[in-house]
């Protein structure tokens, strides 16, 4: 009987132990027949995973370079699948070849920054619910010694008086092209057609030795500008991140110009067009874009390690829908219908 007393109570003591920690609980898991849930006045941006064990799901998209690179789309990634569960399926390749793969059907959601060319994309039916997301500038970068005396002009008689000095024959004067058509390249043809240049006959068709196309992205290109010290046009975005990241010896040469603006916009897919487009996880995406929380994800990115971010949410505009920009960046979309026969 002496021995049975300690026993009992240590059993006791044991059973008092459990029935605490099943009053305590963990947060987010079942206690009792209650499950732990979201009320009304919680906040609107969700801090984990679904607790389901569902299988994310999955929203493919093409996209520019230049939205990549920088890391912004890396980030976003991330944040999307531990929040809300879904995989952003990222293919990064310049806006042409983007809006290829979209008119191919092969992924759901392009985001892209060529206002013609998205023009273009949305007239042939092929795009929905289009709406800005962000934007910044591009800049013409060069030497930092400026061999060719361009700072200071605009766009436009900057790169007029690299074609004359490279024609002459300036040896030390290149500029580098992307010649992807890309956001970028389509951009700098842009720039050559306001300076009263056909790219075609004046510039690309007869380039000469000062004239340079990589065929490539804004990396590669930033990249073969720094190793020959030439000139090239480029986001404001990745130049940041190659100049910090490689070492890039070029600076700002040209950074003010209407030509210069340089927007982002996101679109889905019709599923007119491709029945298989996911449209409510492009909708949803889309709506964070723009949404107070989407929008301060952009407008934060980049601050801790430049000091400033790498694009300026388009909400910050008074109105988006006035020139130069031109499009819509508030209102909510809803999910596209498809017709039946």
């Amino acid at each position: 009987m002496k021995k049975v007393l300690p026993v009992f109570g240590m059993v006791l003591l044991i059973v008092a132990v459990i029935l605490t920690a099943g009053c305590v609980g963990t947060p987010g898991e079942e206690t009792g027949t209650q499950t732990a849930t979201p009320t009304a006045t919680t906040t609107a941006t969700p801090t984990a995973t679904p607790t389901t064990g569902a299988a994310p799901d999955q929203l493919k998209i093409a996209t520019t370079t230049s939205l990549y690179d920088t890391g912004l789309l890396d980030s976003v990634q991330d944040y999307y699948l531990k929040t809300y569960n879904v995989d952003l399926l990222i293919t990064s390749q310049g806006t042409g070849k983007a809006i290829q793969s979209a008119k191919n059907g092969d992924v759901d959601v392009l985001l892209v920054h060529s206002p013609s060319q998205e023009a273009a994309f949305i007239d042939e039916g092929y795009g929905v619910n289009h709406r800005g997301i962000a934007y910044n500038y591009f800049l013409i970068v060069g030497p930092e010694s400026d061999p060719a005396g361009i700072k200071g002009m605009t766009p436009e008689e900057g790169l007029t008086k690299l074609k004359n000095l490279g024609e002459s024959g300036e040896s030390n004067v290149i500029f580098v092209s992307r010649g992807d058509n890309s956001g970028t390249h389509s951009a700098e043809k842009n720039i050559w057609k306001a300076a009263g240049f056909n790219y075609t006959a004046n510039i690309s068709g007869n380039p000469g030795t000062w004239y340079v196309e990589t065929g490539s992205g804004m990396g590669d290109t930033l990249t073969v500008s720094g190793q020959k010290q030439a000139y090239t046009l480029t986001d404001e975005a990745t130049f940041l991140t190659y100049k910090k990241n490689n070492d890039l010896q070029l600076v700002p040469i040209i950074d003010e110009g209407e030509s210069l603006l340089n927007r982002y916009t996101v679109m889905t897919i019709n599923p007119e067009k491709y029945s298989n487009t996911n449209v409510k996880a492009a909708t949803d995406f889309t709506n964070w874009l723009i949404s107070k929380e989407g929008q301060k994800f952009i407008g934060d990115y980049g601050t801790e390690t430049y000091g400033k971010s790498l694009f300026v949410p388009m909400s910050s505009l008074a109105d988006s829908t006035v020139p130069p920009f031109s499009i819509d960046c508030t209102t909510p979309v809803t999910v596209p219908t498809v017709a039946t026969a």
